[in-house]
């Protein structure tokens, strides 16, 4: 059993609203549900193995407010009393309030030092490990191709910033207004050819040793379980690294705070979880999911409902 938990986005800060300006976002309240989170989590029989906390921890307002690191300690601080290890994924919030440089040298770098990471070099957040026998987790770092959070001189941001304007004219490049692939804004990202070349190298070991896989990252990776904006750039390349394999059997993302699903046509079930920063707080967003040979069940509490995921 593994708990899951996406966009937290924790500020000491009145509530406010989106972009839009017409969803209500509780900053405050979702440290207060991440606690009630890990105080069921504590009680979850079976014990859970470990924690997917599935990017945006914290929210964009604390660099404004220059708040960055005491909002991620207070967060790290709640995750911390779990006895299990927890798995962080990197969203957009993230990169709002730290540079890749310093991420890797706060407690959300969970990245194992040596055989997990693969050949994979650099600062690209993608890694495996395997909690149980024939079981196999896989982290992809959604913002490996991203202007948000790299040096504005360095190679990557230079060429994410080139296939974003290619695709983006607006002024605004959060903006998605007129575009034709909506998914092209600064807020997304997408996976550079040496994190899929590594991630088909992984699940071909996987199919080799006849494993299941459950993959993470913080964009959604298939039109039908988010919107037409919130999925990677690049997810039709991540899709068909899957596709080629016999291995995985779910893809859990965060990113679209209300959140999605969907079977696509290859089995794989795509799971976008709803987001704690827009859940009211009498209520909560977290899930504990359950392993089988032939299933994984979802015990979601609050916005997240059950679901029973056959393979």
């Amino acid at each position: 059993a593994f708990g899951v938990v996406a966009d937290i986005q924790y500020a000491d800060a009145e509530d406010g609203y989106d972009f839009g300006g017409y969803r209500r976002r509780h900053y405050r309240q979702s440290l207060n549900l991440l606690r009630d989170a890990v105080e069921a989590w504590a009680a979850d029989t079976p014990p859970l193995a470990f924690v997917l906390q599935l990017g945006d921890s914290i929210d964009g307002l604390n660099a404004r407010r220059g708040e960055a690191e005491g909002a991620l300690e207070q967060v790290l601080a709640v995750l911390g009393r779990l006895p299990v290890p927890v798995h962080h994924t990197w969203g957009n919030h993230e990169f709002y309030n730290f540079s890749r440089a310093r991420l890797v040298r706060t407690g959300l770098n969970s990245r194992p030092a040596g055989a997990g990471a693969g050949p994979l070099a650099g600062d690209c957040q993608a890694y495996h490990f395997s909690p149980a026998a024939k079981f196999r987790v896989v982290v992809l770092d959604a913002y490996d191709l991203s202007i948000l959070g790299r040096e504005p001189d360095s190679p990557r941001y230079q060429e994410s910033l080139r296939l974003l304007r290619e695709k983006n004219p607006n002024e605004n490049l959060n903006s998605p207004a007129g575009l034709k692939e909506p998914r092209f804004v600064e807020f997304n990202g997408g996976f550079s050819q040496a994190q899929l070349d590594w991630f088909n190298e992984v699940l071909k070991f996987s199919d080799e040793n006849q494993e299941k896989v459950v993959v993470m990252g913080h964009l959604p990776i298939h039109p039908d379980a988010s919107d037409r904006v919130c999925v990677a750039w690049n997810y039709e390349d991540a899709l068909s690294v899957i596709h080629s394999h016999q291995c995985v059997v779910c893809f859990l993302a965060g990113h679209l705070h209300d959140g999605g699903y969907c079977l696509d046509s290859h089995g794989v079930h795509h799971l976008t979880l709803e987001g704690v920063i827009e859940t009211p707080p009498e209520s909560n967003a977290f899930g504990t999911i359950y392993v089988y040979e032939d299933k994984m069940i979802l015990k979601g509490r609050g916005r997240i409902s059950d679901r029973v995921m056959h393979f």
